[in-house]
């Protein structure tokens, strides 16, 4: 159904449609891709982090849904993870959203009804439509009808709350006045927890800090979670498709040590994680299969529904749960997180994991450089030890590994290097062979 042949328009990146409002993203490229949706799926629904542009998408989207006879279901303002919840009941779910992108930005993302994010072909599909053309469209009395769905946030919370223990820890929630402030406050309660609310009012300005819940942007959550002296902090980006999260001594916890604990929580056969994950989950999970694949969470859901892991994430902020859903559960994970430290400090837990130095560098490569130089750089890597290409150049030693990858966005090749010992001397080697191929 999805399969089509060479098209040259590139809409999608890793993590759907994302860009400036009215710049990039704008209503008739809304309404184009409305009208491609339409065209292979019977019934929608729609929802929308409280990004300014958000309203104006929308009604693009509206339009070319209906114009091919689409049935459309609208759920407002909800998070990332409800719109993939709800999505189960439909052909497909449009999630507007910019995620941990700023305020400026507005984005599509398409979803299948388990959860998944469209995937490449089926992204090629929606972008062969709109380049050819190729619309589905329907006569004046076939037009598709639009109305209001219900319950979808409270559907999500008790899905949530049927699989979790009740706890009574204290919980400072950042949403960052994005849209997890409409369920995150209220399931956290539910489980029993006192909620000391920051940054809980949707606001598409995001005046509060960057959505992107990185610990430079934490600052507020940090001070919280020490003055009220509460168990944990919780924090969300603009659509809380991410979480992450502050210990009680108002440590900011790694992804990559998060990876490690969410996987270890129940311990199974395999677990995928991308190529730029720390060894500190290979290590804390001992036996387990830890899959590799390319940075992304569509790539992350991909290689778990392939291989039949049962857990996945980045050390972003996305956590994926498929016997939950292959969507990035920021709400799932809050909960998960919550029921974690129910015997023991967050801190405490995270001192038993390994630790070990990781240095990360960028070099400046134009773009026209940048095929040649990856293709030196990679016959340079390969006589340092096993070398795996998922996703740009990833070499392991005994002892640690590096990975070189040229950014997508920025002329830039990107540098990650991760040792037990001596990793200066490992990142200094990765440098010197990238600055010698981009000569």
């Amino acid at each position: 159904m999805w399969n089509e042949g060479v098209c040259i328009l590139k809409l999608f990146g890793s993590s759907g449609i994302r860009g400036p409002a009215n710049k990039v993203i704008g209503p008739e490229l809304a309404l184009n891709v409305g009208m491609a949706v339409g065209t292979v799926a019977d019934s929608v629904v729609i929802g929308k982090d409280p990004r300014i542009a958000a309203d104006m998408i929308e009604q693009a989207l509206i339009a070319g849904l209906s114009a091919t006879g689409c049935e459309v279901t609208l759920g407002g303002l909800m998070s990332t993870p409800t719109l993939a919840f709800a999505t189960a009941d439909y052909d497909c779910g449009i999630m507007i959203t910019a995620s941990h992108n700023p305020a400026e930005d507005v984005g599509i993302k398409l979803w299948n009804p388990d959860g998944m994010a469209f995937d490449s072909q089926q992204q090629k599909r929606i972008e062969h439509i709109i380049e050819n053309n190729e619309y589905a469209t329907v006569a004046w009395n076939e037009v598709g009808d639009v109305k209001y769905g219900e319950e979808f946030v409270e559907r999500h919370c008790n899905a949530i709350l049927s699989k979790m223990q009740p706890s009574h820890k204290r919980v400072v929630v950042d949403c960052g006045c994005g849209a997890g402030s409409t369920i995150t406050p209220y399931l956290l309660r539910k489980l029993g927890c006192e909620i000391i609310t920051l940054n809980c009012q949707p606001d598409g300005y995001f005046p509060a800090r960057s959505p992107e819940p990185v610990e430079k942007n934490l600052g507020q959550l940090i001070k919280a979670v020490v003055a009220f002296e509460a168990d944990i902090g919780i924090a969300h980006d603009g659509d809380a498709d991410r979480m992450m999260v502050v210990d009680e001594q108002g440590n900011f916890v790694s992804g990559d040590e998060l990876l490690a604990l969410f996987a270890l929580q129940q311990k199974q056969e395999k677990v995928v994680v991308p190529v730029d994950t720390s060894m500190i989950v290979d290590d804390a999970l001992g036996e387990t299969e830890v899959l590799r694949c390319r940075v992304g969470d569509v790539y992350v859901a991909e290689k778990i529904k392939a291989s039949g892991a049962y857990f996945g994430g980045e050390p972003s902020g996305s956590w994926i749960f498929p016997d939950v859903s292959y969507c990035p559960d920021g709400i799932y994970a809050a909960a998960r997180i919550v029921n974690l430290i129910a015997g023991r400090s967050l801190s405490k837990i995270v001192e038993d994991l390994p630790h070990y130095p990781t240095l990360r560098g960028t070099i400046e490569c134009p773009e026209a450089r940048k095929e040649q130089a990856m293709q030196q750089i990679k016959q340079s890597l390969e006589m340092m030890g096993d070398v795996t290409t998922i996703d740009g150049i990833r070499v392991d030693l005994e002892d640690g590994w590096v990975l070189v990858r040229p950014s997508g966005t920025e002329p830039k090749i990107r540098i990650t290097a991760e040792a037990r010992k001596d990793v200066d001397d490992l990142f200094g080697e990765a440098v010197c062979i990238a600055r010698g191929a981009i000569q």
